[in-house]
């Protein structure tokens, strides 16, 4: 597997002003470990990830199954092996109020969740200012394995990814990478 999934935190940076969403992960040393261009004008979503910025090896690709779909699916594939490495599904009609997705595995049963922390945060962030961060939780079954932090700054969008509750290593960081790359570009979209 990829070096770049080893960590348990990681900031993802989302930047603001480009034509196309671009989206920088680096580790806790401040270091740039993967990198991805979201493409412009694509009737489905289909982002890739590279490991770095020259976008000369792709290590993981997420996938929408469906051109238009409230409660869109992605598959979420390991480019080196070409294997399946589980699916993301956004919650339609329960996103409206609070962000809620559930987490699938290869064979698509449902394992996890990722959710907005509070309704009454998420009902504020919706109606009145979207410049209220963001919070995220991911369980599988009972536990709680990260933290999805979005930092408030009214120009980039910045989004802390923290694994380190995972002891035991349950939620694939693929996964938990790929959540957060959706949460950007999906719901930072609604902002």
């Amino acid at each position: 597997m990829n070096p770049a999934f080893q960590f348990n935190q990681y900031l993802l940076k989302r930047q603001v002003f480009a034509l196309a969403g671009k989206f920088r992960f680096f580790d806790p040393s401040n270091r740039l470990v993967l990198y991805s261009e979201q493409k412009m004008f694509k009737i489905r979503e289909d982002i890739r990830v590279y490991s770095d910025e020259s976008k000369t090896q792709e290590v993981l690709m997420i996938k929408a199954r469906q051109i238009i779909d409230f409660s869109a699916a992605y598959d979420v594939v390991d480019s080196a092996t070409g294997q399946k490495v589980g699916a993301l599904r956004r919650k339609g009609l329960a996103s409206i109020l609070r962000d809620e997705w559930e987490i699938l595995d290869v064979g698509d049963n449902l394992i996890g969740k990722l959710f907005e922390d509070s309704m009454g945060m998420a009902l504020l962030r919706r109606f009145l200012s979207n410049l209220i961060p963001q919070n995220y939780d991911i369980t599988l079954g009972t536990n709680r394995v990260a933290d999805l932090k979005q930092n408030f700054n009214p120009f980039t969008y910045e989004l802390n990814l923290d694994f380190s509750m995972d002891i035991g290593r349950l939620l694939d960081r693929r996964m938990g990478l790929a959540a957060g790359i959706l949460l950007a570009a999906v719901e930072g979209r609604q902002g």
